[in-house]
């Protein structure tokens, strides 16, 4: 049986629709939730650590209508990570403007933050996505940093979050806030100068946030 047919089989149509009606029914559930789902996919996900990534494998968890298939595809790219290299972001471009919403961004984000920063000219890139009409290409680049506390290119961060200030879409005045908030733990000085220099054009969804540990 593959993994696809495990989930499946694994459905629970009560919870598929909890499921759904959290995330405002945009998606599709089979009701398998987050510790079921890790538990399902362990051996699978085992078997292909090892491996070279499965691109083939990614997109068709995306095809799937219903979201824990995504959620799959995010559980192998993580799975895989120290294989994936510059030339992979483009595929992993491909699929945060493929039925996006914060789940999935805010899963991708942290990949291809990975990659930028085994792989520096990705900030290039980055840059670029802050940017971009796709508002959760705005927010990959806003948030990709938010795990490297004090190896954060700081200089980057400011020019990426500027390039959003004065927005209205809630995703994106969250995202500063939030990797705000992340670097503050790190570099408090830093975060409370940034807040007061830009305060007027910050919303305040993005201070409240940001100004959490300072």
């Amino acid at each position: 049986m593959d993994i696809f047919e495990v989930f499946r089989t694994s459905a629970d149509h009560k919870k598929a629709s909890q499921m759904g009606a959290y995330m405002r029914n945009q998606f599709m559930f089979l009701g398998i939730p987050t510790p079921e789902r890790k538990k399902l996919s362990r051996n699978f996900l085992k078997c292909t650590s090892q491996r070279s990534v499965d691109w083939d494998f990614a997109f068709d968890c995306w095809k799937q209508p219903e979201r824990e298939f995504q959620y799959l595809a995010m559980d192998y790219l993580a799975n895989v990570i120290s294989t994936l290299a510059a030339t992979d972001v483009s595929n992993l471009r491909e699929l945060a403007v493929q039925k996006s919403w914060w789940d999935t961004i805010d899963g991708l984000d942290v990949i291809i933050g990975d990659i930028a920063f085994r792989f520096p000219r990705v900030s290039e890139t980055l840059f670029a996505w802050s940017v971009d009409d796709n508002f959760w290409l705005r927010r990959i680049a806003i948030n990709h940093q938010r795990r490297r506390k004090c190896k954060t290119d700081s200089a980057l961060l400011e020019r990426i979050i500027i390039n959003n200030l004065g927005q209205q879409e809630f995703f994106i005045n969250k995202a500063i806030g939030w990797s705000l908030r992340e670097y503050s733990k790190t570099n408090p000085d830093w975060v409370r100068k940034f807040i007061e220099q830009h305060r007027c054009r910050l919303s305040s969804l993005s201070i409240r946030e940001g100004s959490k540990y300072v």
